[in-house]
């Protein structure tokens, strides 16, 4: 008998382990990439997919991988392992479609799933992505392409504040375009570079100034929401 619980704690501890580390592999799912597209070749995309559609089309999850998970499919196209016009046609398809899915969402759900509280997600993150929408109004969905936590809540914000949906799906598509193009393409050109390589969250923050320049200021005003 004593044997027998023995046992059945010790699969559970196996299994709380073994999705412990799918949860790690997942939200770094950047920094396993090389060895995921080495372990499993071509469905690397459908991973990369995923992870972008989830990214921005749910809106508990704001912690997976995005600005740096983008920049570094570029570094590893120009390295030849991946495909760059497949990678940028599948990540700005995810990417419009996360934001679709989640404005959706938000539209049928939010009001009522605001006044519980987002699961996993910090109070001061939906006040700060509030603001930014009263700031700037429907080009808040473009610029949230480039903020993180903001991106995921903002079509949420959206949906929930029954913003007419032709005019989202136009600033939607813009904005993805215009954020996957940005870190790919940067991350393409210059991620082989040896101190860009060693220094990538320093880029990531200098990729988010100049591919927005013209909109610059209303970034740094944000981040000090």
């Amino acid at each position: 008998m004593t044997q027998q619980i023995y046992g059945t704690g010790t699969n559970r501890g196996w299994m709380l382990e073994q999705i412990g580390n799918l949860i790690d592999i997942i939200i770094h799912f950047d920094t396993f990439l090389p060895l995921i597209i080495e372990e499993y070749g071509v469905y690397v995309y459908l991973f990369l997919f995923l992870i972008v559609f989830f990214e921005t089309g749910v809106v508990v999850t704001p912690y997976l991988p995005g600005d740096s998970l983008l920049f570094l499919v570029g570094t590893i196209a120009a390295q030849g392992d991946l495909s760059i016009l497949l990678s940028l046609a599948l990540l700005m398809l995810a990417a419009i479609a996360g934001d679709t899915l989640n404005y959706s969402i938000g539209r049928l759900f939010g009001t009522r799933v605001l006044s519980r509280g987002i699961p996993f997600v910090k109070q001061h993150h939906i006040e700060k992505t509030e603001l930014f929408f009263e700031k700037y109004g429907g080009k808040a969905i473009i610029i949230a392409r480039f903020v993180p936590f903001v991106r995921t809540l903002a079509p949420f914000l959206a949906g929930t504040g029954k913003m007419h949906y032709p005019r989202f799906l136009a600033f939607n598509v813009v904005g993805g375009v215009l954020w996957v193009l940005s870190f790919v393409l940067a991350g393409f050109f210059f991620g082989n570079i040896p101190i860009i390589s060693e220094n990538i969250n320093i880029v990531i923050f200098v990729i988010i100034g100049v591919s927005l320049i013209g909109v610059a200021s209303m970034i740094f005003d944000v981040r000090k929401l």
